[in-house]
């Protein structure tokens, strides 16, 4: 944000909202502003795997499993999943 006013010589304000959520919120998030499709989409369509990974589908979206960011939605997947 402080490099957007900056650089475009004018007021921006960024609001990042999921920034302050854990994956397990944000997964509850998902579903319930749009029940199980928006949940299957999020879960389905994308990923935060640091390698990229595509190829591995796992019950919390697809990713390597083994980098910190597959660790983290992994964990907030079956902390999700446990609170239902």
């Amino acid at each position: 944000q402080a490099t957007l006013n900056l650089g475009m010589e004018t007021r921006f304000v960024v609001d990042t909202p999921l920034m302050w959520l854990d994956k397990a919120e944000t997964f509850a998030l998902a579903e319930r502003l749009g029940g199980a499709a928006l949940l299957g989409i999020v879960v389905e369509e994308t990923h935060t795997c640091y390698q990229g990974d595509r190829a591995q589908r796992h019950d919390w979206g697809y990713g390597c499993a083994a980098c910190p960011a597959c660790d983290l939605r992994a964990k907030g997947w079956a902390r999700f999943t446990a609170a239902r």
